[in-house]
């Protein structure tokens, strides 16, 4: 199991200026093989979806090509013992503050030589741009790689807040080939994140970053956990936009908790599951 870590000063800094910082090789090979398997499945239920639906494009997933399998600690709570372990905890207790909400989850799968790129955006681009609260306060995203990961599979590319949008939201438009949403088209070509398997790049929800194609004739796996200071609500504030699962409060932990009392976004609004739903019916 992985155990308590402190992040060095200087990482804290790195945050602070860039908006970003990695920290290497801090996850265990147990919980790496834990992390394979239940990408796996998400996968796979990814395709099911694709498969009772007759099409092979959902929302931001390609079949074979990018996939980004998302609210899986609501179908598999083991998650949780990486999401809501030592490592994570240290990470929001740090860059998010006393308390903290596990915001939204999701695996995202580069495809053998088809792996689509990712367009530059910011994670807050998507929530303001998809029905979500405009004020909602920054939040971070845990990135950790399953697989080595280099420019030729696709890793992430960070561009240094000090660089370009100064942590601050910036106008995001969508791409209709992608169904991506896209908050920079400029020259800058950003950093790659280059690091082994077990690794964390950590980043604001301000950061803007992109990922490349995977060329290579392996998967590019990643598991990705997003914490937020409080709620991130709908933009009329009737809906949770995602999850709000209690991690921490008062820099305790306080895992288990109930989430506050109000509707699901993902739950009422159109999305993959109920796509699904709807296919099924019309088939009938």
């Amino acid at each position: 199991m992985t155990k308590a870590y402190t992040i060095p000063e200087e990482k804290l800094r790195q945050f602070e200026i860039d908006g970003y910082c990695i920290l290497e090789n801090v996850v265990d090979t147990a919980t790496l093989d834990s992390l394979r398997e239940e990408c796996a499945f998400f996968v796979a239920r990814e395709d099911a979806k694709m498969d009772a639906l007759g099409v092979d494009v959902l929302d931001i997933t390609h079949r074979n090509k990018r996939y980004h399998a998302s609210f899986c600690i609501r179908d598999r709570p083991e998650l949780g013992r990486f999401a809501f372990g030592p490592i994570i905890e240290e990470l929001c207790k740090k860059l998010v503050g006393p308390d903290a909400y596990l915001f939204y989850d999701q695996f995202v799968v580069k495809g053998a030589e088809a792996g689509m790129k990712l367009s530059w955006h910011q994670d807050s681009g998507y929530v303001n741009s998809v029905d979500g609260d405009p004020q909602h306060l920054p939040y971070i995203t845990v990135w950790c790689p399953l697989d080595d990961v280099t420019e030729e599979n696709g890793t992430v590319y960070v561009l240094p807040k000090h660089v370009y949008g100064n942590g601050e939201p910036v106008p995001h438009h969508f791409d209709r080939a992608s169904n991506d949403w896209v908050g920079y088209n400029g020259p800058e070509k950003g950093v790659p994140v280059k690091v082994k398997a077990g690794s964390i790049a950590a980043f604001s929800s301000m950061t803007l970053h992109s990922s490349g194609a995977n060329s290579t004739n392996r998967l590019r796996r990643v598991y990705l956990a997003q914490y937020s200071p409080e709620p991130v609500l709908t933009s009329d504030r009737s809906m949770l936009w995602g999850n709000a699962l209690p991690f921490l409060k008062n820099n305790e932990v306080v895992v288990g908790s109930p989430m506050p009392d109000l509707p699901l976004r993902i739950d009422r609004l159109l999305h993959a599951g109920q796509k699904l739903e709807d296919g099924k019916s019309e088939r009938g």
